[in-house]
């Protein structure tokens, strides 16, 4: 009888250690800035986080390959932000058959038009008004400013969900933690950028990528390209950028991690001032980087930027 009884025991063993641990659940993130807020918001869940556009990566000039199409194939969840940004995951989902769940992370934020004239460069198609004249479509970089990464957060808590709604008070918990940083981060923004006088919050940048951060502080982000790497910096744009950094003295140059530097540095040279660095704008550092994460990006450039907008060093 005690050797049925051992048996039987022994055999449900097998029954309750699937039980117990979780299956991977396989996520796809478009860059490596939404795969930071994917893990953030999964805390300790298991996953299996594919990141499309990697540290450094430029994901305006993304070039899908076969093996991304079956990465997706297999996945419970797409991450992707949307706005123009990551179009080309149109076309590699229907390539890859992808039929899980997709989450548009920067759905709900308020989204400020891309820069026209000099500075203009739609990643998305143009819209058209009510009279047929050409839209300006949104600025696709939401993430600079941290209250919108609230948002995403709550977006990839709500999409994790609905892939794996076993888990769904674990992401709402991570989400609400994550979010509570996030407006501890904001507030330490603030009071760094409270320290430069108003009418030296002037900045150069590679492209136009931080329209959201210097809305949400008071800079003025100026850029020779603009809001796709993909727009060309015409000689005239340099040239009247190089006009302003004489005529305002602006200090603040900076390169950006993703972008080739020849422009910035023949403008900063015959400006007249010097290159203070890179900043971090659509993609994270790899992991022994200064920006690793998205909360050490948003310090990483305050940091930066704060020196070099008062003139220091």
């Amino acid at each position: 009888m005690q050797r049925r009884t051992f048996l039987a025991a022994v055999l449900a063993l097998p029954a309750i250690r699937p039980a117990a641990a979780q299956a991977v659940l396989p996520v796809v993130a478009a860059f490596s800035i939404l795969g930071d807020l994917v893990r953030q918001v999964a805390g300790d869940r298991p996953l299996a986080l594919s990141v499309l556009v990697g540290p450094d990566g430029d994901a305006h000039d993304f070039q899908p390959r076969p093996s991304d199409a079956e990465r997706l194939r297999g996945a419970a969840l797409l991450v992707r932000n949307g706005l123009g940004f990551d179009d080309w995951l149109n076309r590699l989902t229907g390539a890859a058959g992808f039929r899980g769940t997709t989450v548009t992370a920067a759905d709900g934020v308020t989204t400020r038009p891309a820069e026209a004239g000099g500075h203009g460069h739609s990643h998305g198609e143009g819209r058209r008004g009510r009279g047929g004249e050409a839209a300006r479509a949104p600025d696709p970089h939401a993430w600079g400013d941290p209250r919108n990464a609230r948002i995403y957060a709550r977006n990839i808590a709500a999409g994790l969900s609905a892939a794996d709604p076993g888990n769904a008070a674990l992401y709402a918990r991570n989400a609400e933690g994550f979010s509570a940083r996030l407006t501890a981060l904001d507030a330490e923004v603030r009071a760094a950028i409270g320290t430069v006088p108003e009418g030296k919050r002037r900045v150069i940048t590679s492209h136009d990528a931080f329209g959201y951060y210097g809305d949400a502080y008071g800079i003025t982000f100026l850029a020779p390209q603009g809001v796709s790497t993909h727009a060309d910096a015409s000689a005239a744009n340099v040239a009247r950028l190089i006009r302003q950094v004489r005529a305002e003295g602006i200090s603040a140059v900076f390169l950006e991690n993703m972008a080739e530097g020849t422009t910035l540095d023949r403008l900063a040279r015959e400006a007249g001032v010097r290159v203070r660095g890179r900043l971090y704008s659509d993609a994270l550092s790899p992991p022994d980087g200064p920006a690793a994460t998205y909360e050490a990006l948003i310090r990483h450039n305050t940091a930066l930027l704060v020196p070099a907008m008062r003139g220091e060093g």
